[in-house]
């Protein structure tokens, strides 16, 4: 294992809709690919990595309910698509020669495992990749709750949420153009600043287990790698010094 590693383990976050590429719909099997082979890169340095993906790009609880869905359903629905996506990350890691077990909070075990906390940390000692599918199994709580939950579970020493710009913005950079990049926040600036980075119960679970979280490019080539080794470009949330 590389001396330079600044984490061991690590939980990286992505949403759905970083699946979907230029589609405005579903995956696209090229970006799925890729994000993969940014996930092997990791795990070649000897790092142990676990993932939750969402499921946006396919149905999206809160969109369901707006429509006049019960919530409790809609959410449900949401955790059956971040299955389908888990499934597509499993396929694509272990095309590239990537062991990896996918875990739901919901039972489906003909498709997936069921998940058990020990079997979890079991199979990242034995360098399986493992992704968890179906968020807490809970309605009424996002993925990335279901992030923050499992990288306490597991022991991980930071949370990397995978996004389409470099860190954390005062406001969205594609449409203000003078928005204020963040190198470093505090988890109660996060909150206090409404800052869109994740729920806050994500944040405030991440900050009572002292777990760090990273915000960075999953779009740019290596940056996962760079990110774990400590370089690159990404905001880091900590309670601060």
């Amino acid at each position: 294992m590389a001396a330079d590693l600044k984490y061991r383990r690590v939980l990286l976050k992505i949403s759905g809709e970083a699946l979907m590429g230029e589609r405005e719909y579903g995956q696209d099997p090229g970006v799925v690919s890729r994000i993969a082979a940014e996930v092997q890169d990791v795990h070649r340095l000897g790092v142990e990595v676990c993932l939750v993906i969402g499921g946006g790009n396919i149905f999206r609880g809160l969109a369901g309910a707006a429509t006049g869905m019960e919530r409790a359903t809609a959410d449900y629905m949401g955790m059956l698509a971040t299955v389908i996506n888990s499934l597509a990350m499993q396929s694509a890691l272990e095309r590239l020669g990537v062991a990896t077990r996918v875990l739901s909070a919901i039972s489906m075990q003909a498709v997936c495992e069921p998940y058990i906390r020990r079997r979890a940390i079991r199979h990242m000692e034995k360098g399986r990749v493992v992704i968890f599918a179906a968020g807490t199994g809970n309605p009424f709580f996002t993925t990335d709750t279901a992030a923050a939950l499992r990288a306490s579970e597991m022991g991980c020493n930071a949370l990397l949420k995978g996004t389409k710009v470099d860190g954390v913005y005062s406001a969205d950079p594609k449409k203000v153009g003078n928005a204020e990049r963040y190198e470093k926040l505090t988890y109660l600036e996060v909150l206090s600043r409404d800052l869109q980075v994740m729920d806050a119960a994500a944040i405030s679970l991440a900050r009572e287990n002292r777990i760090p979280i990273l915000v960075f490019s999953i779009q740019n080539t290596g940056g996962f790698a760079d990110v774990v080794s400590g370089r690159g470009r990404f905001t880091i949330i900590t309670e601060g010094s």
